[in-house]
């Protein structure tokens, strides 16, 4: 028997033992990056919890609106699905109540402001202002104050999984309809050339508004 003969059985042992060992290191750091993720979820409740990813900046934009006033309205949804059955002979439903809370707030957008839309006339210590008209700037659901009231589904019908985000879509719409009825933009219009006209007083200048039409 040769020497090399001789020393295989050694050399196979040694490979053994390192790669026992190198898979216990592997199964020990699995476990232990297992452990670090699983720490990653905060507890938001008894029996909830959310893992903290990370957040992606997406966007920068800048803005020069001037928010002149808030309206804090509350909405019903009754929101229906209907799904034919057995060849059109039965009709199965899906239907959730929603009761929605939102914010619309409106105001003015500067940044629309042109040259020719500002007339400074220093010795008569008067601007002559023409604001933008007023818009409504966000609409918001008040996530603490909207809730689902009930949902039901009938025999042989599916739960639809986008009813809710439907019926908050449908909300959001109803809320900012209900408070153009309710006459935001005029109220934004007039609280907005208020806070203009104490801002130009505060500069020493009187302040005279023309409403774009």
């Amino acid at each position: 028997m040769t020497r090399l003969s001789r020393a295989a059985p050694l050399v196979l042992t040694a490979a053994a033992v390192l790669l026992a060992a190198w898979t216990q290191r592997e199964w020990l750091s699995g476990r232990a990056g297992s452990g670090a993720r699983e720490e990653q979820y905060t507890q938001v409740g008894p029996d909830t919890f959310v893992r903290n990813t990370d957040t992606v900046l997406v966007a920068v934009r800048s803005l020069a609106r001037l928010e002149s006033v808030a309206f804090h309205m509350e909405r019903v949804i009754d929101l229906k699905e209907e799904h034919p059955r057995a060849f059109g002979m039965l009709k199965t439903q899906d239907t959730i109540l929603l009761v929605a809370a939102g914010d619309v707030v409106a105001g003015i957008d500067l940044s629309k402001l042109q040259p020719e839309d500002v007339l400074v006339k220093p010795y008569e210590r008067r601007v002559q202002l023409r604001v933008p008209p007023a818009e409504v700037l966000s609409v918001a659901l008040d996530e603490k104050r909207t809730y689902v009231h009930s949902r039901r589904t009938t025999m042989l019908s599916k739960p639809g999984l986008d009813l809710e985000s439907r019926a908050r879509q449908q909300a959001v719409g109803s809320i900012r309809d209900a408070a153009l009825q309710a006459g935001i933009l005029d109220r934004a219009h007039q609280t907005a050339t208020q806070t203009l006209r104490a801002l130009l007083l505060s500069l020493g200048y009187e302040a005279d508004f023309i409403r774009h039409e």
